[in-house]
């Protein structure tokens, strides 16, 4: 037997001013997706925002059914919008924001598994790698490509 490791890297900003203008803006508009977030259930509201190669970012918030699990992630959303809309465009990166009635948390959002997949999907589909940043109140968490959350993609198809 062999023992292995994985090791990944991020970077930690504890404030949006620490970091450069597009991710900045990135940032930005997550915040403002959260508006746009449908939560009657749980009333934590999502936001995300993806920047495209043609410099466009599309943005989506989660939306909550009453029939579970009927609802959709706001990552979701925002890259099978901007997938839709800008079939030829790379994602670039994605910014998420959430918290509990539409106001920041104290602890980054984090993408489920499904998001996970759906991004290491459209990384793998560009070809290049896509940053995620998760963000909170007074901390920010960027990885550089999607293979920091989700070792050992599915891409056996």
């Amino acid at each position: 037997m062999e023992q292995k490791e994985i090791h990944i890297t991020y970077s930690q900003f504890g404030s949006v001013e620490e970091m450069n203008a597009e991710d900045r803006e990135l940032v930005s508009e997550s915040i403002k997706a959260m508006g746009g977030a449908y939560a009657p259930y749980s009333h934590f509201h999502v936001g995300a925002a993806v920047r495209l190669s043609n410099g466009q970012i599309v943005r989506g918030a989660n939306q909550e059914n009453a029939a579970f699990p009927s609802g959709l992630c706001a990552e979701r959303t925002a890259m099978f919008a901007a997938s839709s809309k800008y079939p030829d465009k790379d994602m670039l990166s994605i910014a998420i924001a959430g918290g509990v009635h539409g106001r920041l948390g104290s602890t980054p959002a984090s993408p489920c598994g499904a998001c996970r997949q759906v991004m290491a999907q459209y990384q793998t589909k560009s070809g290049k790698p896509m940053s995620i940043i998760m963000v909170a109140d007074g901390k920010i968490l960027k990885f550089e490509k999607v293979d920091d959350l989700l070792p050992m993609i599915f891409n056996s198809i």
